[in-house]
């Protein structure tokens, strides 16, 4: 058992349960013409960092550790466009998160969890690839 690994693992669930709130927030409180086409993201989303959040609690229990409960800070409200901008910085946020975690596994030999984060990490880049089109930011 790793208690960098456990605590690293920790922080990304409080992270995710809150992208889980902000985004199903989103999804209720998004409102004008183009809101239609945004908020089934916005809920399909929510439920990516759901299924992020439950395998993050398994491994956590895996190794050891206590899954946390309690999310970070959640940002709410506002026009369509400053929600999808708040959702592009935590996936931004998200994804610098997992490339430390990955290195800390590769540091602690744990190529499973490393492999797991591997696969969320991609998950995120491709939800912050989404938000960058909706926004219409090229790279």
């Amino acid at each position: 058992m790793s208690k960098k690994i456990i605590d690293a693992l920790n922080m990304d669930r409080a992270f995710e349960l809150a992208a889980i709130i902000q985004y199903m927030g989103h999804h209720y409180e998004a409102e004008g013409l183009e809101s239609p086409a945004v908020i089934e993201i916005f809920k399909k989303t929510s439920i990516d960092e759901m299924k992020h959040a439950e395998l993050l609690a398994e491994k956590i229990v895996y190794l050891g550790g206590t899954p946390v409960q309690k999310p970070t800070e959640i940002v709410r409200g506002g026009e369509l466009k400053k929600m999808i901008k708040d959702d592009l910085a935590a996936e931004n946020g998200a994804i610098k998160r997992y490339k430390e975690h990955i290195k800390l596994c590769e540091k602690e030999a744990d190529p499973t969890t490393r492999l797991m984060l591997e696969q969320i990490l991609s998950d995120e880049e491709g939800h912050a690839d989404t938000w960058e089109t909706v926004l219409g930011i090229k790279k």
